[in-house]
């Protein structure tokens, strides 16, 4: 007994040609004409939606711009139409009407119909043109579903209609009227004599386009104005007659004669701190292209191409850069190698004369190409024959000779604004370099500024140092935190302390001057990060003083002059960064001894060691030991640091708190003290000096170890 299952007919076939059997010729699929563009339209005009809409306008309209490049008329005229079509009218030389011998097509047929056809390919048509591939129009008239074509030349006006790519005659107005297919191009009347130029008019197919797809007036309107600063002279009128109530259609005309240095000042949001700057140039490359012969054969030619160069840039006051490029009149909205060798040029440029005029310090790192292009606005435009895109779209130039000849025009002009001894242009350039420099440094301060504030976050977040001996009290009020000079004390104190309540941070040596230093070298200083790190409380704006873990900070360092600079060093850190610690009184200095007296058999009650803190002290002491015949060994011990001590006598003298001796450390006068740490801490060297000269007079040499 079987049991039976339906199998789709899908995977029959699979596994029946696992082995290919069933591959064959058959199954390829070739399109012809221009049926791979209604299959892949995206490859063309990169989507179906407004944006593949408008680059359709974008094709007819840059070949009517490539006429007028060409020196062929100075008007064009764009209509939006209200049934939905969209007509362009140019003045150029229209395009040619006679049969083109290898196809025995009409050249318009020829055009729009066949790919890479027409006449950018080398002929000597065009010294310079927007289109280049030879798909445009025959693009624009493939995804149609109608595209009327007039040509006025040689004195007849010439028609031809298209559906969707298909030439022939349609019987009545509209993209769905009847159509004829055998129809060609035709003479329907004749023309003013001397009058030449081309119409043509389609209609979008819905069929390929997305239903919401649209013409935007603003796009085009701005297209147009664009063309109309880099081409001068060129009249650009756009009617838009889409539902209209009044009885005139909206029409803008965009006519400038000051070509891109008006399109500069145009595009510029700030205030000019120089004038707009011209920078013009050519230069010469060789490539190999293939170059149709008079035969009609395609041959691989090295010809020689010459690359015009023309910018108009300025600096304003802003921060924001503004720049806009173009090739033969043709946006590049993503650059290409004449943006690359235009901003690689400008920054090697400020920077050679910048190193020049001293104005960058020889320690500073060069400034980089953000620094030099912050504030500029510019209209990079080159022109030349057949440049190389990336794509039908023409979105990136990859012409890679444009980078090299462009960096050389602007290393050379540039150069000459910037050296200028011309007193108004002198002026101008040095406040480029002046911009550009603040610019660097600007952003130096901002990324240190950052990386401190990353190390600031670190430090109050991470985990406590290890060489912390922290106390087992949370209560805050009791806490106490000595800071410790040296690692030979610090074995001595852990000894001597009460670890209930009493915690240990050892520090190396004289830690980082911070009234000389940066916020970001503060922290990337070990022993200053260790210290912020185990208060708690932060530093700077954000140190909250009930974020702190002890009661009491105090400075345990040797009674000499090391030890006082190693206090001074750690109390311009806290009234810098943790200055409401000295505030309220927080922050105190332990008061270590410098001699110990033994005692010869001390009577009772009365201690076997005197402790003296000063010279002085223990030259009276000695004194009043002698006057009561008190005897004494001779052998008077003097303490060099800490770390001579033992534990008893540590505690006994400076960390127990029932018979210590703490210096309170406060503010009372919070700008004496400010111009106090200014003066014998800060960088002015001269100050200091004269205050160390007038003041050693009047100095108490009790004060100091001598």
């Amino acid at each position: 007994m079987t049991a039976e299952t339906s199998v789709p007919s899908s995977a029959l076939l699979a596994g029946a040609d696992r082995d290919g059997s069933n591959y064959t010729a058959r199954h390829l699929l070739v399109l012809e004409g221009l049926e791979a563009v209604r299959k892949r339209p995206g490859m063309y005009i990169g989507s179906t939606d407004s944006r593949g809409l408008m680059h359709c306008v974008w094709e007819i309209i840059d070949n009517a711009v490539d006429e007028a490049l060409a020196g062929h008329g100075d008007r064009i005229e764009v209509v939006l139409h209200d049934d939905g079509s969209v007509e362009v009218r140019d003045q150029g030389r229209g395009i040619p009407v006679d049969v083109e011998p290898k196809t025995g097509l009409s050249g318009v047929e020829v055009v729009m119909t066949k790919l890479h056809a027409g006449g950018k390919f080398g002929g000597g048509s065009y010294a310079a043109s927007g289109g280049l591939h030879g798909v445009g129009a025959s693009v624009v008239n493939a995804l149609s579903s109608r595209l009327d074509v007039e040509v006025d030349r040689g004195g007849h006006t010439h028609a031809v209609s298209f559906r969707r790519g298909v030439p022939g005659i349609f019987t009545e107005s509209g993209p769905d009227a009847p159509f004829d297919p055998s129809g060609g191009l035709t003479k329907i009347k004749k023309a003013p004599r001397g009058r030449t130029g081309t119409r043509i008019r389609y209609w979008a197919d819905r069929q390929i386009f997305l239903k919401d797809a649209k013409l935007s007036l603003e796009n085009l309107h701005q297209r147009a104005r664009q063309t109309a600063f880099l081409v001068p002279g060129l009249t650009i009128v756009v009617r838009d007659e889409r539902g209209i109530e009044s009885e005139k259609p909206v029409e803008e005309v965009f006519h400038f004669d000051g070509g891109i240095s008006e399109f500069c000042e145009y595009l510029a949001p700030d205030k000019p701190i120089c004038d707009v700057l011209r920078l013009n140039g050519s230069g010469t490359f060789k490539e190999t292209v293939p170059v149709l012969d008079e035969l009609g054969h395609m041959t691989p030619t090295e010809v020689t191409r010459e690359l015009g160069v023309d910018i108009a840039l300025r600096w304003g006051t802003g921060y924001d850069t503004t720049l806009r490029s173009f090739v033969n009149i043709i946006a590049t909205p993503k650059g290409g190698t004449h943006v690359a060798g235009f901003e690689r040029s400008v920054a090697r440029t400020v920077n050679e004369v910048l190193r020049a005029t001293k104005l960058l310090r020889v320690a500073e790192d060069d400034i980089v190409k953000d620094d030099a292009m912050e504030g500029l606005t510019a209209v990079v435009t080159v022109r030349l024959a057949e440049p190389q895109f990336e794509g039908q779209t023409k979105e990136v130039l990859g012409t890679s000779a444009a980078n090299r000849i462009v960096a050389a025009v602007v290393t050379k002009e540039l150069k000459e604004f910037l050296t200028s001894n011309r007193r108004d242009t002198k002026a101008q350039a040095r406040a480029v370099l002046d911009k550009a420099v603040a610019a660097a440094r600007t952003r130096i301060a901002a990324r240190q500024h950052k990386e401190a504030q990353r190390r600031k976050t670190a430090l109050e977040t991470s985990s406590l140092p290890a060489k912390l001996a922290d106390c087992r009290s949370d209560d805050v009020e009791r806490s106490e935190l000595f800071i410790v000079e040296g690692d030979s004390a610090l074995g001595t104190a852990k000894l001597a302390r009460n670890s209930e309540f009493q915690a240990l941070l050892p520090i190396r040596g004289k830690i980082l001057n911070t009234q000389k230093s940066s916020v970001s070298d503060m922290l990337k200083n070990a022993e200053c990060g260790a210290i912020i790190q185990v208060i708690g409380a932060g530093s700077g704006r954000t140190f909250d003083i009930d974020q702190a873990r002890y009661g009491k900070v105090i400075f345990l360092a040797d009674a000499d002059v090391d030890g006082a600079h190693i206090r001074c060093l750690l109390l311009t850190l806290f009234q810098r960064y943790m200055r409401p610690m000295v505030e309220e009184g927080r922050v105190f200095s332990a008061v270590p001894p410098l001699h110990r007296i033994e005692l010869v058999q001390p009577k009772k009650g009365q201690d076997k060691y005197v402790y003296t803190y000063s010279d002085n002290e223990l030259h009276q002491t000695l004194m009043d030991l002698q006057r009561r015949n008190v005897r004494y060994k001779d052998s008077i011990q003097r303490y060099k640091g800490l770390g001579e001590m033992d534990a008893n006598q540590l505690a006994e003298t400076t960390m127990d708190p029932r018979h210590r001796t703490l210096r309170r450390i406060n503010i009372s006068d919070l700008e004496a003290a400010e111009q106090a740490f200014d003066l014998l801490m800060g960088n002015e060297v001269a100050p200091r000096k004269e205050f160390i000269t007038n003041s050693a007079g009047t100095l108490d040499r009790s004060k100091i170890d001598v």
